[in-house]
Order: C-alpha cells, then structure tokens, then sequence
C-alpha cells in the first residue's frame, strides 16, 4: 500500500547527481539510487524512503518532496 505522503520518486527535479555527485543534493538519495530506482524493489525502496525521511527529520527539515505539487 502506498504511503499517503510519498509521491512515486523522492526526486524534486534538483539533481545533482548528473554533474557528478555520489549523493543528491536534491533529494538525498546516491547516485545508483537515483539511477537504479525503477528497478528496485518494494522493499528496497522503503528502505530508502526510510532513511530520507530520517536524513530530513535529524536536520530539522520536511523531506522536500513535501513541497512538490
């Protein structure tokens, strides 16, 4: 079941990974994240989802995929 605040990608269309980043400044996943997202599976994407949310929450900030319309 999907999750009620996640949009499909964390993706915010900032990436920073295409200029050479191993971590997105965007939305904080790596670069074989990035590349490999739609071919991982459920559960190695709520993973990530898990610690993106983590990563956002420790510095005080809403995941940036929040944000997106």
């Amino acid at each position: 079941m999907p999750h009620p605040t996640r949009p499909d990608s964390p993706c915010v269309a900032l990436c920073s990974t295409a200029l050479g980043d191993e971590i997105c400044m965007g939305c904080g996943r790596t670069f074989f994240e990035v590349a490999n997202w739609v071919f991982l599976t459920d559960e190695e994407k709520e993973a990530v989802w898990q610690r993106l949310e983590a990563h956002w929450a420790v510095r005080g900030l809403p995941p940036p995929w929040l944000g997106r319309s």
